[in-house]
């Protein structure tokens, strides 16, 4: 398990089962866990909220995914946003990153994904040793 103790992390989704499924798996590594079940509750967050990694639904209500990254990017250049869906196509890949988001999954996304990313993202030890 990864410990990412006192991470903050945002999940913007608006399917309850999801949300709950991103929130026991992310609370287990220690992460301080917000929860926005629209787009509009984060836009209006950011500005007052700090976040170390954001996991994006992209079609997330009132103020979509795409919307949601760039609005993010305007105040935090570095942190992760992840954008998570169920509807691919080429055409929304590139809007995801051209939005300015750093990975693309689709869903469902297992937990050793989740951990994988987390770990690609927050947990910066060294994967080697100094003698």
């Amino acid at each position: 398990m990864i410990d990412i103790t006192g991470k903050r992390i945002a999940i913007v989704e608006d399917d309850l089962a999801s949300l709950r499924y991103y929130e026991t798996l992310l609370r287990e590594t220690g992460a301080i866990v917000t929860i926005f079940r629209n787009g509009k509750e984060f836009v209006e967050a950011i500005g007052t909220s700090s976040f170390d990694l954001v996991f994006m639904d992209f079609l997330v209500p009132l103020v979509n995914g795409i919307d949601c990254t760039r609005a993010f990017r305007k105040i935090n250049k570095t942190a992760p946003v992840i954008v998570v869906t169920a509807y691919f196509s080429e055409q929304t890949k590139n809007e995801a990153y051209i939005a300015g988001c750093t990975e693309f999954t689709l869903k469902p996304i297992f937990p050793e994904k989740i951990y994988m990313l987390l770990e690609k993202y927050l947990d910066k030890k060294p994967t080697y040793r100094l003698i």
